[in-house]
């Protein structure tokens, strides 16, 4: 097994990225944040990493933290899931915030990942949310334990309210990082990040 690789970037495309290590080079299908990982320190790229052996290739993946390859690997234990589905997902949103999504049975956030629909959200949420235990359950922002979605939780009503305003829920759930308090409180700091990445 390759658990992780150092090396040059010679390559970064729509593919995914090629690191150089001991004058050989390795395609790695990236997740966003290795990617980006990457493009920082190009000339020392550091990447935690899973390789998927099928009988026709070998195929390796690769992730900025230790916890976004174990969720992907997690992930890829729900049926139906392969390793393309499993980087969308990785690629669509932070760790913290789709291990929030699984603990929570947050559907409409599993379902926003292009490539992933409600059915899969749903055995997503069955299938892993007692694997990931405390963990997932720490990623709750609430932290009162519940694994429903709670119909008070000012993050979900603050991202519902932009949702309505015609924002997507990624674009939503993008502009309420960071976001504390109640939930108007939380809307209008969502507004304002929103405003300001469209001036940008």
């Amino acid at each position: 097994m390759i658990a992780s690789l150092t090396g040059r970037l010679v390559e970064d495309d729509a593919e995914g990225l090629v690191v150089e290590v001991g004058g050989i080079g390795l395609r790695v299908y990236a997740s966003a944040a290795a990617s980006r990982l990457a493009r920082e320190q190009p000339q020392a790229v550091k990447l935690q990493t899973y390789l998927v052996v099928r009988e026709d290739a070998l195929t390796l993946y690769g992730f900025a933290s230790q916890r976004e390859r174990g969720l992907f690997v997690a992930l890829l234990g729900v049926s139906g899931l392969g390793p393309a589905k499993a980087l969308a997902l990785l690629s669509g949103y932070p760790v913290d915030t789709l291990q929030r999504g699984i603990a929570t049975g947050d559907l409409a956030l599993l379902a926003s990942v292009s490539g992933i629909g409600k059915r899969t959200a749903e055995r997503i949420v069955v299938e892993l949310r007692d694997k990931l235990g405390a963990a997932a359950l720490e990623a709750v922002a609430a932290g009162d334990g519940a694994t429903t979605p709670a119909p008070d939780d000012p993050h979900l009503q603050a991202r519902d309210a932009l949702v309505a305003l015609g924002f997507a829920v990624a674009e939503a759930e993008s502009a309420l990082a960071g976001a504390e308090g109640s939930t108007e409180q939380r809307v209008k700091e969502g507004l304002a990040a929103l405003r300001r990445g469209g001036q940008a």
